[in-house]
Parts: C-alpha cells; structure tokens; sequence
C-alpha cells in the first residue's frame, strides 16, 4: 500500500502540473459542470501509455471528491425535490454503472461525430437564447417531471460511465431545457447525481483494479480546493455567472470534440 503512494517514477513538474489542473477543473465542475475536459486530458497526456480504463478511473477518484464538496455547499443553499432528485439519481446509477461495464466493448470513436454537432446547436441556442437559465421558465407537472428527468438520469448516466467528460455541463442543460430549472438550481440537482454517476463508474473501475492511488489521492485534494472555491463563486455570484462559464465550456467541448474528429 505505501508503494502505491511513492511519487518518486514522477517528476517534480508532472505532480504541478496534474495538481494545478486538478484545481482548475474542480473549480470549473463546481460551478457547471466538464472539468473532466481538463482534467482527463491531463492525466492521458502525462501518461500516454497507461490504458484508459485506469485512467478512467484515477480521474473518477480525484472527480467524486471534488463533486461531493461542490454538493454539499449548493445543498446548504438550494431545496431539492427529493423525489425528483432520487429518481433521477436511480436511473443515472444503474446506466453510469453499465456504460462503465462496456467501455473497453465499444469504440468512443463513433460518438464523437455526434457529441460535437449536439455541442454546436447546445452553444447556439444558449447564446442567442438569452433568457435560458436566468429564472424558473417552466411549470412542469410532477408526473412529466419524473418521466423527463429519468430519461436525463439514463442518457447522461451512461455517457458518463462510458466517457464523461462534460457530464455536468449536459445534466445542467438537460434540467434547464427539460425541468424548467434556473441554472442555480440545475446546477445543484447536477451536483448531487454527478456523485452518484461517479460513484457507480468507480465501484466497477475500482473492482477492476482500474486506478492509480496516488495521482488520485493528489488530483483528489486539488479537486476539493477548486471545487470548493468554485461553488462558493457560483452561490455568491448567481444564475448570469454559471451561464457565462456554462458557454465557455461548451465552446471548449467543441473545440475538444473538433479536434479529434477532424485533426486527431
């Protein structure tokens, strides 16, 4: 076990860096989500010939500690529908759990096609939609609330245990569109499944032996600072700010998903 915490293979400049982004994505996540764009990206860059699968699931260890500080403080603030939040909680479990369990089976190739012309008309229609997100639109029956929000829990559920990043940015777009939610609320209701959905991801990763301990300990702790900072941002600061970062995440998804479609 004390081995799996020597950092003494890495370099001195590789810890930094990995911390740093760590801290950047914990910030980013806390307030709407996709801090998996930076720090997944990291950890492939600074291990190139490690298998994904491991990290995978390094980055769901360092994300999960990050997310459940992030949850905690919109849950000081924010009152959830239980009901809602369970049942959306539920299905995102059971589908992030079998998108883990398939993710050697299949080719993350083909969805990214996909994924990149979702992300273009998403940062369309939230730019010159003006309105989206800034207050409670809809008044949504409790009825079609279940229904809509489990078939949310289900989609981004999967994607996340099957890729993940971005996995926030889509919940809190899915509650906003769907739910009617503002995106101070969106984001709080992301926040908690987030946990879940890393939470099932990880039973398998870690059941696989899928995970480097150490970089996760150390991207964990820096998570938790960014996280921690970000959500107090997002409550102080309100609905305009999450907005603002929810479309630079989304340009930087596209810019992401473009570069691997069409130059990698």
């Amino acid at each position: 076990m004390l081995e799996q915490f020597s950092f003494t293979e890495y370099t001195f400049i590789s810890l930094v860096i990995l911390a740093v982004l760590a801290f950047v994505a914990g910030f980013i996540d806390a307030v709407v989500g996709g801090g998996g764009l930076i720090q997944l990206p990291a950890l492939l860059i600074q291990f190139p010939q490690t298998n994904l699968p491991t990290l995978f699931g390094t980055n769901k260890i360092a994300a999960l500690s990050g997310t459940i500080i992030a949850a905690f403080q919109y849950a000081k603030k924010v009152k959830f529908n239980l009901a809602l939040l369970l049942i959306i909680s539920l299905f995102a479990y059971l589908a992030s759990g079998a998108g883990a369990k398939i993710v050697s089976l299949l080719d993350v190739k083909m969805l990214k096609p996909i994924i990149l012309v979702i992300l273009i008309v998403i940062a369309i229609y939230t730019i010159f939609k003006k309105d989206l997100g800034s207050i409670q639109l809809k008044q949504i029956s409790p009825k079609k609330q279940m229904i809509y929000g489990s078939l949310i829990g289900i989609v981004v559920g999967f994607y996340d245990g099957f890729f993940g990043p971005g996995t926030g940015s889509f919940l809190v777009l899915g509650f906003v569109l769907f739910l009617g939610m503002d995106f101070m609320h969106a984001s709080a209701y992301a926040k908690i499944v987030n946990c879940i959905t890393n939470l099932s991801a990880l039973v398998v990763f870690i059941n696989q032996g899928n995970y480097l301990l150490n970089i996760a300990v150390l991207m964990g702790v820096s998570n938790i600072l960014g996280s921690y900072l970000g959500s107090h941002m997002a409550i102080k600061k309100g609905n305009a700010f999450i907005r603002n970062i929810f479309i630079f995440i989304v340009m930087l998804m596209i810019i992401r998903y473009a570069y691997d479609v069409f130059i990698k």
